[in-house]
C-alpha cells in the first residue's frame, strides 16, 4: 500500500526506515537526518530484504518526482508492505527548517 504524507507536517517515528532515492552525489550534498541512500535505479527485491516486512518504508527524493515512482516500483516487487511517499522531498524539508546532513 502506498500512502502520501507532506514532509513538512510529518513526525518521523523512532527507528523509521527512510530511503532517499536520489543518486549518491545528490544524497551526499544534503539529506534528511537518518535517511539511507537507495538510488531509484538500484531498487530491487534484494533492497527490500534489508527491512523487516512489517516496517513501513518512508521514501523521499529531492523535490517529490522520483519518490512516487520509487514507491510504485517497490510496491510492484512487494505489495504487502506499506510505503509512505514524503511529498516535497528534501528541498521542502530544508525550507521548513529540518536539519540536513551531508556526506554519504
Amino acid at each position: 500500500m502506498i500512502r502520501k504524507q507532506e514532509i513538512t507536517t510529518f513526525e518521523f517515528p523512532e527507528n523509521a526506515v527512510i530511503w532517499d532515492v536520489r543518486d549518491t552525489k545528490a544524497f551526499a550534498e544534503g539529506h534528511v537526518k537518518g535517511a539511507v541512500n537507495q538510488p531509484i535505479d538500484d531498487l530491487s527485491a534484494e533492497s527490500l530484504t534489508q527491512v523487516e516486512s512489517d516496517q513501513t518504508i518512508y521514501i523521499l527524493c529531492g523535490g517529490g518526482s522520483k519518490a512516487p515512482r520509487a514507491a510504485e516500483k517497490l510496491d510492484s516487487l512487494d505489495s504487502s508492505r506499506e510505503y509512505v511517499v514524503l511529498m516535497g522531498g528534501t528541498r521542502a524539508a530544508r525550507d521548513a527548517g529540518f536539519p540536513l546532513e551531508q556526506g554519504a
